[in-house]
């Protein structure tokens, strides 16, 4: 990503998904700062600028396919997809994992086409804050037989999740850091 594209995105997070001040965060701990990253990857310009990042990082990696959890993973793993079929290089499968099998249907914990035996795929996911529920998607897509060669994510918080993956053999990517946000001026929430 230029360094201009990665100013535009910034700007994006910070006036729309980043606020400072006292959160109840889903774990129960508190935070003197929430993210909500479907306030960036659902917009059209976040959309494309974490596409095309993401798809260009799938490439380098030679993954087939980006996955990760439902919700936060939905609309990234759509905009990689979309993007790498926008020029003349190798396209990037999308899947979702969700958080129970669905018992209608055709049943099963993914969503779109189930990584198959030795694929190289990545994870994917908005946020990573501890690794918990990516360490959660990454068992469910270890059953397929699947090869889980990265996770990348657009923002790290930087509370242990980076080393929880790491240690459990999956590398990070990742566009930006807490410490970058916090380099910023943020709005108050």
């Amino acid at each position: 990503m230029d360094a201009s594209d990665r100013r535009v995105l910034l700007e994006l997070m910070l006036q729309r998904a980043f606020r400072v001040g006292d959160f109840l965060l889903t774990s129960g701990r508190r935070s003197p700062y929430y993210f909500d990253g479907r306030m960036v990857t659902l917009d059209p310009v976040g959309a494309l600028l974490i596409g095309r990042e993401m798809a260009a990082w799938a490439r380098q990696d030679r993954v087939s396919k980006v996955g990760g959890p439902t919700l936060g993973a939905d609309p990234m793993v759509a905009s990689v997809a979309c993007c790498s079929a926008l020029d003349q290089g190798p396209k990037v499968g999308a899947f979702i994992v969700r958080k129970q099998a669905k018992e209608h249907g055709a049943g099963g914990r993914f969503a779109g086409p189930a990584p198959e035996p030795g694929e190289r795929v990545a994870l994917v996911d908005d946020a990573l804050t501890t690794g918990g529920s990516l360490l959660e998607t990454a068992a469910t897509v270890a059953e397929t037989g699947a090869e889980i060669v990265c996770v990348y994510t657009l923002l790290d918080r930087e509370e242990g999740g980076r080393e929880r993956l790491t240690e459990a053999g999956y590398p990070l990517r990742a566009i930006f850091s807490r410490t970058d946000l916090l380099a910023e001026p943020a709005t108050s929430g």
